[in-house]
């Protein structure tokens, strides 16, 4: 098809029952041409093009004053249109978020009241349009763009654009661009989560740590307890799984020289959808030679103070139940052991026996907590973490020294008791958990037979429990120095910081379930 075709479409060809809904609510946008132009600045006939921001200078002029030597053309969305007179009509145009006025009159604009008029009834609430004219203030002092010489629509919206607000969650994330264009507090979320991101890498690269890129498609994925979602490579001729954690791929480059390391990317989890949880979502993971549990501690008391004054300012940061969170260090620190000591009132000195699963088993019952299968260690303990612990952590909370077998890639550490425990902490704000931590176990041997013990999980049906990966195991012999490894929910944190109640309000595009048509 021609340029001329694809630029110069007759409304004829749109179906008719469209064309009067989309042009039913304006008198002015009746028995127009379609088109679809290029998008050209000639800096003789249109001036100079600027963004919303650009315009923002002319704010020192006087009530009424124009700067009539500067020509400038203006592109944005119609928010509206106002007829002031058959002579005078007022656009509010809305551009990456900025909203700025438009005057359209014929005195400036010149030509018939014919031709200032087709030129008005050309543009609808909706299209995409450029101005051309000079910036200046309307008489009661509101920053404008007083058009001279062009009204020229861009892109055309086909489409009734609500006046209000969406509500119904299924419209608005099955339409995410209609969502954004109606609901402000949408786009908002966004870019917040942009300066979130922003803020983080700052951070990190301040620091000397590199920002570095690792696969997401593996032989098979590790690196965190998850069950991941699997395709096939047809060139390769083998089955593949998409990552659920950048981890093992982040602690080579570790033993490969590069000491500080770190990755912002994609996560993949075959598992549930919630309010805290999508099948797709982002982590920031670092990795750092010769870092140890406190120094994590510190810097993310440091990242997290700091980034919360950064995004929110003075407004407070509030939790899903309400509760003002208060992110003035230092945060608060629970002994994991020691605290389910004092709650099952039983120390737990049999948790490195051979019959530990079914001694704690019998604990549960005989306290009568509920269990869910496949029964493991890990998962008992997690269970009875999530019930005694969490739940108290609406503050800043660190939770330290967690029993060994909820962390097989951590480092072993003996508490004061002297019981062994791992060398990892978990950081929890609103009741949810934000950051994991540990310093990484660096004995290839060790991390064998914690595999095989993995391994064993699974065998037993817990599915989540990752297979052995023996290339990290040989990696590690070539000597992982002694490293600090962390890992926050970037979602988590935005959710928690925008006071969204749901991760799908964070995510440009969340999973949704497939609509069934009849």
């Amino acid at each position: 098809m021609s340029t001329m075709l694809l630029g110069f479409i007759k409304r004829s060809v749109v179906p008719k029952k469209t064309l009067q809904r989309t042009f039913s609510q304006t008198a002015f946008c009746r028995d127009r041409v379609i088109s679809y132009p290029r998008f050209s600045i000639d800096p003789k006939y249109h001036g100079k093009w600027i963004t919303a921001k650009d315009l923002q200078r002319y704010h020192v002029l006087e009530k009424g004053q124009k700067a009539e030597n500067d020509l400038i053309t203006l592109t944005g969305r119609i928010l509206s249109k106002r007829e002031s007179s058959a002579k005078l009509v007022f656009y509010d145009i809305v551009q990456n978020g900025e909203t700025m006025q438009v005057v359209a009159s014929q005195k400036r604009f010149g030509g018939s009241k014919d031709v200032f008029s087709e030129k008005n009834r050309e543009l609808c609430r909706g299209d995409i349009v450029s101005f051309t004219g000079i910036p200046g203030k309307t008489n009661h002092g509101q920053l404008s763009v007083f058009v001279t010489k062009e009204m020229e629509v861009l892109s055309p919206c086909l489409q009734d654009i609500p006046r209000t607000g969406i509500k119904d969650p299924e419209k608005r994330f099955r339409a995410r661009y209609l969502d954004l264009l109606v609901n402000p507090e949408s786009a908002m979320i966004l870019r917040t989560r942009t300066k979130i991101i922003k803020y983080i890498r700052q951070f990190l690269d301040e620091r000397d740590f590199l920002e570095v890129e690792t696969p997401v498609l593996s032989g098979n994925a590790g690196g965190a307890n998850a069950r991941p979602f699997e395709t096939q490579a047809h060139a390769l001729d083998m089955y593949m799984q998409l990552r659920i954690a950048p981890e093992l791929y982040l602690k080579q480059l570790v033993i490969g020289g590069l000491d500080r390391v770190y990755e912002i990317g994609k996560q993949f989890r075959n598992e549930g959808v919630d309010a805290d949880h999508n099948p797709e979502f982002t982590t920031c993971e670092f990795y750092q030679a010769y870092g140890n549990l406190e120094s994590l501690m510190s810097d993310t008391e440091l990242l997290l103070s700091g980034l919360a004054k950064t995004i929110c300012g003075d407004n407070p940061v509030r939790s899903k139940s309400g509760d003002i969170i208060d992110f003035q260090t230092p945060f608060k620190r629970i002994n994991v052991v020691d605290r389910l000591v004092k709650e099952l009132d039983t120390p737990l000195v049999f948790l490195d026996k051979e019959d530990a699963l079914d001694q704690l088993i019998a604990l549960c019952s005989a306290r009568n907590i509920r269990l869910s299968g496949p029964l493991t260690l890990s998962r008992i303990l997690d269970k009875l973490i999530s019930e005694y612990i969490e739940p108290e952590c609406i503050q800043p909370t660190f939770l330290y020294n967690h029993p060994l077998a909820l962390s097989p890639l951590a480092k072993d550490a003996i508490d004061q008791n002297g019981q062994t425990v791992a060398a990892r902490f978990e950081l929890f704000v609103g009741g949810k958990e934000i950051v994991n931590a540990y310093e990484e176990l660096n004995d290839p041997q060790e991390q064998r037979k914690r595999f095989k013990l993995q391994l064993k999980d699974r065998t037993d049906g817990d599915l989540e429990a990752p297979i052995p990966d023996t290339d990290f195991c040989d990696a590690l012999e070539y000597a992982l120095p002694p490293t600090a490894g962390w890992g926050m929910g970037i979602d988590r944190i935005v959710q928690l910081l925008t006071g969204a109640s749901h991760i799908r309000e964070v995510l440009a595009f969340p999973v949704m379930r497939p609509v069934i048509k009849e």
